[in-house]
């Protein structure tokens, strides 16, 4: 019986992704039929705009996305066919192709991103590219949609790594996003799993066998921050019984308080892979269309902090992991709030 929904979940998710990719092409030809009407349209709102030339400038990047994206979709369609309609999409050569793709396509958009925005991104502290030959655990917090972006481009076009990816569930229902990582080894969970959903074991699948140019990235908040999300997560605490944790995320005013069992079950799927955990700032509050439109940076200096921790420093019992994740986060905490982002010139 637990076959059914699950079955019917992927065949409307196969639908949904061939109609949603032709619908992105689509949108894609009709926008750069209709350029010049958007451009004079962008030219005249930028005058009444704070910023200098915003709405022409996130035209373009629109423009680009878009196009992007729908290169992407194409040449997916074209990895397809070519592995044998999907019958050898797990072997090495068709993986790689799609991580090439994936590169190709983050790599071009920040470089366009960064310099139409004139954004400064600097990195602090031991980064991936510090520990050669060495797989990775890479936590990190979750600002919003644009801090995924950014650290997993990090990880492929800075640092060379392969990363697998723990996603929410919803984002799969993103075409572009959905069919590429469903071909390579990530995984799409839900924050609350539902009973019979045992969603540390698909985590503790995905960080067997990490090689040497591999970091699996989790997300241990499970969501964007917002004020509702973080009450949410206090509450579900207390609900627990954890009084305490719930006592110290009530004083955390940047991050969720995280759920340690993911990483729990990467930690003892992967022995001997040290942690790099990851904080950022200049990305908060861009959840929906309306802030990003308010809330872009522009002309800003944004921050990647990472730290390492040998793994021989992290328990290994449950709540020992619990106790580190929660004094890891709190410093995560404490220094966002010591380092908002800067304007520059």
């Amino acid at each position: 019986m637990a076959e059914r929904p699950r079955f019917r979940i992927w065949l409307w998710w196969r639908v949904f992704g061939l109609v949603g990719g032709a619908a992105i092409v689509a949108l894609t030809i009709g926008a750069w039929i209709w350029l010049p009407l958007w451009l004079i349209v962008a030219a005249f709102l930028s005058g009444r705009l704070p910023g200098r030339w915003r709405a022409l400038r996130l035209l373009w990047l629109a423009m680009l996305a878009l196009t992007l994206e729908s290169l992407v979709l194409v040449s997916l369609l074209g990895l397809w066919i070519g592995s044998g309609f999907g019958l050898w999409m797990r072997r090495p050569f068709w993986q790689w192709a799609h991580y090439d793709c994936m590169q190709w396509y983050l790599r071009n958009l920040f470089r366009e991103a960064t310099r139409v925005l004139r954004l400064r991104i600097v990195t602090v502290g031991p980064t991936p590219e510090a520990f050669p030959g060495d797989p990775l655990l890479v936590l990190s917090r979750h600002a919003g949609p644009g801090d995924s972006f950014t650290i997993v481009n990090a990880l492929m076009n800075t640092y060379d790594r392969e990363p697998r990816i723990v996603l929410k569930n919803t984002l799969m229902w993103e075409p572009t996003i959905g069919i590429l990582m469903h071909r390579l080894p990530n995984r799409f969970v839900r924050p609350d799993p539902r009973p019979g959903q045992d969603l540390r074991s698909q985590i503790a699948d995905l960080a067997r066998g990490l090689d040497s140019d591999d970091a699996l990235l989790i997300f241990p908040e499970g969501g964007n921050f917002t004020p509702g999300r973080r009450a949410r997560a206090i509450a579900r605490l207390r609900h627990l019984g954890l009084e305490q944790m719930a006592v110290r995320a009530e004083k955390w005013t940047h991050v969720l308080a995280p759920r340690p069992g993911g990483v729990a079950a990467a930690l003892g799927a992967a022995p001997g892979v040290d942690v790099l955990l990851c904080a950022h700032t200049g990305l908060d509050h861009l959840a929906t269309v309306g802030d990003i439109w308010r809330e872009l940076p522009m002309d800003k200096e944004l921050t990647l902090r990472w730290w390492r921790v040998p793994r021989a420093h992290i328990p290994s019992d449950p709540d020992g992991i619990s106790e580190w994740l929660f004094e890891e986060w709190a410093r995560i905490d404490a220094w966002i709030g010591e380092n908002q982002p800067r304007t520059h010139h």
